[in-house]
């Protein structure tokens, strides 16, 4: 695992805790935030989120997919980089309030360099020490962190609010959670099982089915909810009452349907005209809006994404 953990260092990652299983990264759009003024599109669409205050984390390393459009590195993905990462190999789970303590320390420290940027706006570099959000999402899947519940519970003692992004495959995992986090995103990567199963590359049986568990249940939590649509071109464009019917499962409060990045380690499974333009997203969104009664709110070139509400 030594060479593992000095990937993730070279990536800007800072592994968190006694057994590593947890992670932090300082998000590109707080950089942008900080340097340029230029938010993401969480901020514009989803109050109160700030950039600049947004800590970017993961309380869980590994995953039980293998998504091709995933940016992070997966076992196997070179040669003899090879480890078990689902599930992890840990003796026993960092505590909650260890994990969002380092988190924030290890975060300040890579944001320190930016004291003396000049170009670094100086009112948001001093807020963005203190963060307002903490957002599950950096990588791996972070229900199968066992102590989700006392993880969201840390960050809200710390005047955070959360956002928790899942894969869907672990509903178990959310229906005991409580506190709910502020925000539940769920990723939705194809209109039918067939699809799923060729894109998502799940670890897990049954996978396909959990995920449809997870929509079934999302109407009964009481939080905000929002399904995450990555759009490939040539993969998982087409199906638009497939997904329409998926959409009525879940009954989210918003869908995000985003282009693929062609990011990462994904640039060695996928081609790179397998990332849609935006005019690709605009005419997808516009044909689920018309099968699904959802409606056209927002658009965000930078990042490819349309939001529907």
């Amino acid at each position: 695992m030594a060479e593992i953990h000095k990937t993730y260092f070279r990536q800007g990652y800072r592994l968190l805790g006694d057994h590593f299983h947890s992670a932090v990264k300082v998000c590109q759009w707080t950089k942008e935030s900080l340097r340029h003024n230029r938010v993401c599109y969480k901020e514009l669409w989803y109050p109160p989120v700030q950039s600049h205050r947004c800590m970017m984390m993961t309380s869980y390393l590994g995953c039980n997919c293998h998504c091709l459009y995933c940016w992070r590195l997966h076992s196997h993905d070179k040669p003899g980089l090879n480890w078990k990462e689902f599930p992890l190999t840990v003796e026993e789970f960092d505590e909650p309030a260890q994990i969002v303590e380092q988190a924030i320390e290890k975060r300040r420290l890579l944001l320190t360099g930016w004291k003396g940027n000049p170009k670094a706006d100086r009112k948001k570099f001093e807020e963005a020490l203190k963060p307002t959000m903490m957002t599950m999402s950096l990588t791996g899947e972070p229900t199968l962190y066992p102590l989700a519940s006392e993880l969201i519970r840390e960050a809200e003692k710390r005047g955070m609010i959360t956002f928790l992004v899942t894969n869907g495959t672990v509903p178990e995992a959310l229906e005991r959670l409580s506190p709910l986090p502020f925000q539940l995103y769920v990723s939705v990567s194809a209109p039918n099982r067939k699809t799923y199963l060729s894109i998502v590359k799940p670890l897990v049986k049954d996978a396909w089915e959990k995920l449809n568990r997870t929509l079934e249940l999302l109407p009964s939590l009481n939080t905000r909810k929002v399904l995450r649509l990555t759009m490939i071109k040539g993969w998982n464009m087409g199906n638009h009452e497939e997904y329409a019917e998926l959409v009525k499962k879940a009954q989210p409060n918003y869908i995000e349907v985003k282009a693929y990045e062609w990011v990462g380690q994904s640039q060695n499974r996928l081609p790179k005209n397998a990332m849609p333009y935006m005019k690709d997203i605009e005419e997808f969104a516009e044909k689920l809006s018309h099968c699904s009664g959802y409606v056209v709110k927002a658009k965000f070139e930078p990042s490819g994404a349309v939001l529907l509400a």
